[in-house]
């Protein structure tokens, strides 16, 4: 699938197609196919479900970070209210984990798995290790890489829409306001490896990249595991 996200030579676009072999083996996993043609296993998205709250409470001290080292005041407001919404996304998730089977209790009794805890801990490393561009880079392939998963499942031609029981998932992450905030960040990236310095850094900044789109995957493998 041609990026339709971020600015052709920019550094997004660059980094998607540097690691263009881990993007799709994210995109296009056997889990995201099963949620296209509505033949995931209930067991594989309950486990994703609890996972992917126990991710966000870490995505949520990535995003207090990013504001920490955010480059202008201008990004500190935009992240500060980026984490007030992740926040309040963290508290609706309850409600739809509730529509299939899962109580709150269910979800905070429940520990990390070894790949959430994998995947949350690498980018909150090289959050702290590096700057700015290092954390939004490691951060890009969920926020960015959803948007493109929900138009490759939308493009898909075997995706089931009537009786899907995950149409409601792929609304969500197909939804024009969803879809204008991959934009954004795919776009923010692109300033950021202008203004710092991402030309001399591509190498390390690749690696990054292509490390989190692996670890993503890792992350849909471990849901998918759970109906094994």
């Amino acid at each position: 699938m041609k990026p339709s996200l971020g600015q052709p030579g920019g550094l997004y676009r660059r980094l998607r197609g540097a690691a263009e072999a881990q993007w799709s083996a994210y995109c296009w996993h056997p889990f995201v196919q099963g949620l296209a043609e509505g033949t995931l296993p209930k067991a594989a998205f309950q486990r994703y479900l609890v996972q992917d709250w126990l991710f966000l409470v870490q995505f949520a001290r990535a995003k207090a970070l990013a504001a920490f080292k955010a480059e202008s005041l201008d990004a500190l407001r935009s992240k500060a209210s980026a984490l007030n919404a992740l926040l309040s996304e963290m508290q609706m998730h309850f409600a739809y984990c509730s529509e299939w089977g899962l109580s709150e209790a269910d979800v905070l009794a429940t520990p990390e798995a070894a790949e959430t805890v994998a995947y949350t801990r690498w980018v909150l490393d090289r959050g702290m290790a590096g700057d700015i561009l290092d954390l939004e880079v490691a951060l890009a392939p969920c926020t960015i890489g959803y948007g493109e998963i929900a138009q490759r499942i939308r493009a898909h031609p075997g995706r089931l829409r009537q009786g899907n029981p995950y149409e409601s998932w792929i609304e969500t992450y197909s939804s024009p306001g969803y879809q204008a905030l991959a934009s954004d960040a795919a776009l923010r990236l692109d300033r950021l490896g202008v203004s710092h310095g991402g030309e001399v850094r591509f190498a390390t900044l690749s690696a990054t990249f292509t490390e989190a789109a692996r670890l993503e995957a890792a992350f849909w493998q471990m849901g998918l595991n759970a109906a094994a």
